[in-house]
């Protein structure tokens, strides 16, 4: 089903329903929710997924999976073109797909079946080629490598509203003494709950939370070079070397659509 609002179909004795969207650039989608879960794959351009838990950041080749009834926020880096699909809350469980928001790889076949699927009715045959492509789809989904590609947010409030700024303006010159006094913590205390309520060090999380930036900032065009100024790396090569060491390929190479990679 394509250019079609779920919500139309959700209630569709069906397990698996898929869609195709085409969105403009800076396109935002207020928090939501959906009955199903959810695989949602950007074939070109670059999401920005908001939850209560954390931010995630999807480029071309991957996807993210968003568990039943999670409200969410979609920002769009760039023109847009989605494929998802959406499975009964007993199909996802039974699959055993992740109980939080996560993002996975996107294999040439998963691909396939996603770019197949939007194209059949919301009450295909059951029996049919059609429900066996959609339960092979499943199998796909739940097959994937999960992919470090979010900045969970602490739960304290002081924390998680000043990690809410930084991911508003992420910059590698904020440091974990400023962090700190705006906490009205000390350097020690804010260090310990910080990594106690991320799993991860500040410098960590910062960093993640640059590269993330990063990646939605040059979905939308942007250089290397002026996305490295702006989030505060020393050059440019320092940029490409830290994005290259985290997401384990050149920023040029990461933001391929799918049938270029």
């Amino acid at each position: 089903m394509r250019n079609t609002r779920v919500s139309t179909y959700e209630d569709t004795p069906r397990d698996v329903l898929a869609t195709g969207n085409e969105y403009v650039s800076g396109t935002l989608l207020p928090s939501h929710t959906h009955k199903r879960g959810q695989c949602l794959y950007p074939t070109a351009g670059v999401l920005t997924i908001t939850t209560t838990e954390g931010s995630w950041v999807v480029p071309p080749r991957r996807a993210l999976w968003i568990p039943p009834g999670i409200p969410h926020t979609v920002q769009m880096g760039g023109p847009t073109s989605l494929l998802s699909a959406y499975l009964l809350p007993e199909v996802a469980a039974k699959a055993t797909l992740p109980e939080h928001c996560t993002v996975i790889s996107v294999s040439p076949l998963l691909h396939a079946l996603l770019s197949e699927a939007v194209d059949l009715p919301a009450e295909y045959a059951l029996g049919s080629r059609d429900e066996r492509l959609m339960h092979l789809l499943v199998d796909e989904i739940a097959g994937m490598p999960a992919l470090p590609l979010s900045t969970p947010l602490p739960q304290d409030p002081r924390l998680a509203r000043l990690c809410r700024a930084l991911m508003q303006a992420p910059s590698l010159e904020i440091d974990i003494d400023t962090m700190a006094h705006k906490a009205g913590m000390s350097r020690r205390n804010f260090t310990r709950l910080f990594r106690e309520q991320t799993g991860m060090s500040f410098s960590s999380w910062r960093q993640q939370a640059c590269l993330l930036a990063a990646l939605s900032r040059l979905g939308r065009g942007q250089s290397v070079t002026q996305v490295a100024i702006e989030l505060g790396y020393s050059s440019t090569s320092a940029f490409t070397a830290a994005f290259r060491r985290t997401l384990g390929a050149a920023p040029s190479h990461y933001l391929l659509p799918q049938d270029a990679a």
